[in-house]
């Protein structure tokens, strides 16, 4: 026994203060914003192409690989991932269908690395598959691309596809005739279909509209401004795209050049069609023009609805506009008014505010309006507005969120894919007529009786200032509340957006060993309506990472865990959520994982993907503030002991660029004072964490788990260790 006291850990001694002697060069800028100046120790890893540079970033993700792969089970989520997969057999996504029932989708079989183009004429129809994205430039070496968005046209004799490699999310989009699989010669480069509201198709069939870049560098600060709609007609040179929708084809509407100009989802039947001026605010500008006018090369573009209108959502019925409201109204509510005569402000109202409901979607259809609302963001239900009458529609089994697909407005049908924490996902036909439900699934829903013990709880927890947060919990229905459970707590709080339930593996792997799952719906999101984004927006950004702060005292004030037992995890602008609250409080969390986080926003408008309109602007004295406050890199302070911290990025990231999380690492390690790892991991085969093959992304999270468990002391998970007497 006395032998055992002797015995020294090689491991977090040597390996981890290793870390400590190879710190990044430091070259100090100093900026002045309205009389304050700022100094920024690591501008100079800002420069990509600097050697220094480059050196440091692999160094580190090397150190962090090597410290990662010390954890017996590294690889467990990876190899779990891949044995439910098989499990199940496949998975089928991005599923598209044309009113004459050709069905289009991408289906990944277990075994394979990236999913592939299928097709069947009706849901009962023989499957057939139309294309292999690893087909895709595969004479040239290192190219493996993954098929990102399809687009049938009306008829389903054609399909657009939109093929990215390596993390990227500038694509190619090839065009596809289904019936002989011919690809057509023409290749359409630089775009990104999957993130600029897809393909549209004229009623014809001739072509289709989309949304082209001005520049061809996507690294430029310049790259995402001055964006217009083009017209692609099949067969002709796609440089000779005709601009139809711009702030230079149109100047008497005056766009501006950061906003994206784009036509909106359109029926076949429609007179007209629909554009907006997109940024990231909830309410935006939108346009109208006949479909003629506009194929006839005219201009004619006319001011629909207004930014102070609150209108969003807009679909035509016939000579009406249906639309979300939000003015007057702390949720929403669904409204009607006329095409040749808006009033957006006046509309007649459909279906009133409900009380802590906000309706999330809605689809026209020939027999009324479905629409589906959720309550704190996490519980779903399903209506049908007919015949002026509001209809509640029981749906198959309790679910947090609720997707629909139709058709169209002259059709009955619709579908619903219901989905919740422990629920997987799963999509039903529904009969009107007799108040029915079909399942539907073109994936097979598999057993999973490792997980029939998980059970999901939505609580809310008193914030400081006494507003109410959801708060969701993933766990084991045997679990003890005896402060010993290792949580793990995601959070995001941003562009209105909510945390949805869906059925994460990941999240069910984590409980069924032991931990709990938390997602805290912080102040910034959308769960609550617009008043709860713009409770975490600019100036009031500090709510968003002080409501993850409240939720996890609340759970170690009420025995879940404690303050040796949390992990907090944000990805993307989740990495100022919990960046700031590391920094604001160190002393609470165990460990942190920033994944691809932003992390410098003061630095935000030097970037390609700037969000002055989200989170402030340099130039607006107040805005400054608000953003020199949610910046952890500059929150970072010499002498601290901070938690064990896992930052990733990536290297094609084009929202996050990959120095601003490469900054923070670098601050974070030669400032802080603990002995707790600091790991840096660029993934240099990706970008913001999609559009790679499963294998990669399941590897990707699996390090994120591997890491939290290690720190939070699961004894599965700590590092074999040298020992000597």
């Amino acid at each position: 026994m006395k032998i055992r006291i002797f015995i020294t850990t090689l491991f977090s001694i040597a390996s981890l203060n290793a870390q400590k002697t190879n710190l990044s060069p430091s070259v100090p800028a100093t900026d002045e914003y309205f009389g304050t100046k700022i100094v920024d120790e690591y501008r100079n890893l800002e420069n990509l192409e600097d050697t220094q540079t480059v050196n440091w970033m692999k160094s580190q993700t090397d150190y962090t690989n090597s410290i990662l792969n010390q954890i017996p089970k590294r690889s467990y989520y990876l190899e779990k991932r891949l044995e439910l997969d098989k499990r199940q057999g496949y998975s089928v996504s991005d599923l598209k269908f044309t009113r004459g029932d050709k069905y289009f989708y991408l289906k990944r079989n277990a075994n394979e690395k990236v999913a592939k183009l299928y097709y069947r004429e009706g849901f009962l129809g023989k499957e057939k598959i139309l294309y292999d994205p690893l087909t895709y430039k595969n004479k040239e070496q290192n190219h493996e691309f993954v098929i990102n968005h399809i687009s049938p046209s009306w008829d389903g004799s054609k399909i657009a596809l939109s093929m990215v490699e390596k993390g990227e999310e500038l694509a190619d989009i090839i065009i596809m005739d289904v019936k002989t699989k011919h690809i057509h010669p023409e290749i359409i480069t630089h775009v990104e279909p999957a993130s600029f509201d897809g393909i549209k198709w004229l009623d014809d069939d001739s072509g289709f509209f989309y949304v082209a870049f001005s520049g061809t560098d996507s690294t430029s600060k310049d790259f995402y401004k001055n964006t217009r709609t083009v017209l692609y007609k099949i067969g002709t040179d796609p440089k000779k795209a005709i601009d139809v929708f711009s702030a230079k084809n149109n100047p008497e509407l005056k766009l501006t050049e950061d906003q994206f100009p784009m036509i909106l989802n359109f029926d076949k039947n429609d007179e007209y069609y629909l554009g907006m001026a997109v940024e990231y605010q909830t309410y935006r500008k939108t346009f109208i023009i006949s479909k003629k006018d506009l194929l006839a090369g005219k201009k004619n573009w006319k001011p629909f609805s207004d930014l102070d209108d609150n209108a969003k959502n807009l679909d035509f019925m016939k000579d009406k506009v249906i639309f979300l409201s939000g003015y007057n109204s702390s949720l929403n509510k669904l409204c009607k008014t006329n095409i040749n005569s808006p009033d957006f402000k006046n509309s007649e109202i459909l279906i009133p505010e409900k009380k802590d409901e906000i309706i999330k979607s809605y689809r026209i259809t020939k027999d009324g309006i479905y629409y589906t609302t959720t309550k704190n963001g996490v519980e779903a239900k399903l209506y049908l507005y007919k015949d002026e009458k509001d209809i509640l529609i029981k749906i198959p089994f309790p679910s947090g969120s609720i997707n629909l697909q139709s058709k169209g407005k002259d059709f009955s049908d619709i579908w619903i894919t219901c989905s919740g924490w422990a629920n997987d996902e799963q999509r039903f036909r529904y009969y009107v007529k007799t108040d029915t439900f079909k399942p539907e699934n073109l994936a097979p829903i598999a057993e999973y009786p490792e997980f029939k013990d998980i059970v999901s709880d939505e609580i809310t927890v008193k914030a400081r200032d006494g507003e109410e947060i959801p708060l969701s919990l993933i766990y084991n229905k045997n679990l003890v509340r005896d402060g010993k459970s290792p949580i793990l707590m995601e959070a995001y709080g941003s562009y209105g957006i909510s945390d949805s339930p869906v059925f994460a593996k990941s999240y069910l792997l984590w409980a069924d060993q032991g931990g709990i799952i938390a997602i805290a719906h912080v102040r910034g999101g959308g769960e609550k309506g617009e008043k709860w984004r713009l409770g975490g927006y600019k100036e009031t950004k500090p709510n968003t990472w002080r409501d993850l702060i409240d939720c996890t005292e609340y759970l170690i004030k009420e025995n879940y865990t404690s303050k040796d037992k949390v992990a907090i995890w944000g990805g993307s602008a989740g990495g100022i959520t919990v960046g700031r609250a590391m920094t604001e409080r160190p002393d609470l969390f165990k460990a942190v994982i920033a994944e691809v986080g932003v992390m410098n926003p003061l630095r935000d408008e030097t970037t390609p993907n700037a969000q002055p309109k989200e989170f402030g602007t340099i130039k607006d004295p107040e805005e400054f503030k608000a953003l020199l406050e949610m910046d952890s890199y500059h929150h970072v302070e010499k002498g601290v002991k901070y938690p064990a911290t896992l930052i990733t990025a990536g290297i094609n990231d084009q929202r996050v660029i990959v120095w601003e999380p490469v900054k923070f690492a670098a601050k974070l390690m030669a400032n802080d004072a603990s002995s707790n790892p600091i790991l840096l991991q660029i993934d240099y085969k990706g970008g913001h964490g999609g559009n790679i093959p499963i294998a990669q992304r399941y590897a990707n999270l699996g390090d994120i788990f591997a890491f939290a468990f290690w720190q939070l002391g699961h004894p599965d998970y700590q590092p074999k260790e040298n020992k000597k007497k």
